[in-house]
């Protein structure tokens, strides 16, 4: 990392602690937790507070998790809390509608990211023109962004910005990067697009800051990152440590260390039931490339089935299984199982 000032003054930091973080909790914030947050990021002076179901706008249901709260009492209750950072949400179009973002906006939701599988993002079309149609700005995100070489997801970005994202980047759902994979795919998006570029990581093998950097330096502007790194498995990239770490390489964040530092100990005190750790699970994971909200349900189903869960998810690592097909861990499971006997 090129610890010498950058030409680039401010990086934008994207804060989904009360959205990303909810994977760590089984989406059972409650509105005291959300204001609580919401109220201390404002103060420390975040660009943009993410809320929501983990996995975004519509996704509570039995699948997945049931909110604690529906969208629009969590949308409600943090917008009344921000007076200066603006409110995002996150959607992945098979969980969400168009229905739900129009009353995302009209709750207050100033940024909408949609969101779809890295060589997918032909379906975030309508949506992303929902968006702009709305007048809230619209960004255009990759998950599971590993599984897709470098060129491949400058299109995929590309085709997003065509379709009115005003921002697009990707995601490391797994936790799965090294910098050198982060340089590459931030350099090949930059290269393409003329909108910012967002990085977004996880810290299933300890990289997550040293991947933000890794960003930064290759190009992106908007960086992802949770309060104490709150988030499923392993966590998010620790906001307050990012935040010091590039006050130390001279890039302007506009976050008061200070305060940010004091938002991370309300969301040790007030969200998290223990810090996130890089315990083995974490870390076959993100060796895996599985998402790293499979934590629960994997180890769930391997106590069930009497199966090792770093089996598993090395099983759904080579069977490249992603958000959404929760449904498939039961039955690699029993796969495993039989094939053991």
């Amino acid at each position: 990392m090129d610890t010498t000032p950058h030409e680039r003054t401010r990086i934008l930091l994207h804060d989904p602690t009360l959205r990303d973080g909810h994977h760590a909790v089984g989406h059972q914030l409650d509105a005291d937790q959300l204001r609580a947050y919401a109220t201390a990021a404002n103060a420390a002076g975040v660009s943009v507070v993410e809320v929501g179901h983990g996995n975004g706008l519509g996704a509570s249901s039995l699948q997945i998790g049931r909110a604690r709260l529906d969208d629009a009492t969590m949308l409600t209750t943090v917008r009344e809390a921000l007076t200066f950072s603006r409110m995002g949400v996150f959607m992945a179009p098979g969980w969400g509608t168009s229905k739900d973002l129009a009353a995302a906006v009209h709750h207050g939701a100033d940024v909408v990211r949609i969101a779809a599988h890295c060589t997918e993002a032909d379906v975030t079309e309508r949506h992303l023109g929902v968006v702009r149609d709305l007048r809230a700005e619209a960004q255009g995100v990759l998950l599971m962004s590993h599984m897709a070489s470098p060129g491949e997801l400058a299109e995929q970005c590309a085709l997003m910005v065509k379709f009115g994202a005003q921002a697009v980047g990707i995601m490391d759902s797994a936790g799965h990067y090294l910098p050198g994979d982060v340089t590459e795919r931030v350099h090949a998006i930059a290269d393409v697009v003329d909108v910012p570029v967002i990085f977004h990581g996880h810290n299933n093998l300890g990289l997550a800051v040293a991947n933000s950097l890794a960003a930064v330096d290759a190009g992106a502007s908007v960086i992802d990152a949770t309060a104490g790194g709150f988030g499923a498995g392993a966590g998010n990239t620790q906001l307050e440590v990012l935040v010091a770490v590039l006050e130390r390489c001279g890039v302007e964040t506009d976050i008061s260390l200070r305060e940010i530092l004091a938002a991370a100990d309300v969301a040790a005190e007030r969200l998290m039931k223990a810090p996130p750790a890089i315990d083995s699970i974490a870390v076959a994971s993100g060796l895996a490339g599985v998402f790293s909200g499979f934590k629960r349900p994997v180890l769930q189903t391997a106590r069930t089935e009497g199966i090792d869960p770093i089996d598993l998810f090395l099983a759904l690592g080579e069977r490249q299984v992603v958000a959404g097909q929760e449904d498939l861990i039961s039955d690699v499971a029993r796969q495993l199982k039989a094939a053991t006997r």
